[in-house]
């Protein structure tokens, strides 16, 4: 069931929001102060190519002072705006009962989207 949510996904706009995050991750890495938010960025683009069955996770060091000055950074330029967005999609996908499992992953996208660094994605794949 899973392989047959992240299909639709796909086809209804997952692969367009994850061809987004890669290309803003490889805009970012241009130059070398943006290469921590472009991998941040591919981290997410990751994600949004199959999101039915992966899990996020915090690493084992995500409390240090670097990831929380990361975030902070983050937040201010790119995340709050990327987490809007998949709060209204999501909002707008709840609100019929076909769309809720694909408004649940936009959840899921806006809550690593708002602080990426520190955390890590766990694919379907890897039990």
């Amino acid at each position: 069931m899973k392989v047959l949510g992240n299909l639709i996904w796909l086809f209804f706009g997952g692969l367009a929001i994850a061809i987004e995050y890669f290309a803003s991750g490889i805009a970012m890495m241009l130059t070398v102060i943006g290469i921590p938010f472009g991998l941040q960025a591919m981290k997410l683009g990751v994600l949004a190519l199959w999101p039915f069955g992966s899990t996020v996770e915090r690493t084992e060091m995500a409390g240090g002072c670097f990831s929380t000055l990361m975030n902070l950074i983050w937040v201010i330029f790119f995340g709050f705006w990327i987490a809007l967005t998949h709060v209204f999609f999501g909002i707008l996908l709840t609100i019929t009962i076909i769309g809720f499992p694909w408004g649940k992953q936009h959840f899921k996208l806006m809550s690593i989207a708002i602080t990426p660094f520190g955390r890590t994605i766990k694919p379907l794949l890897s039990d």
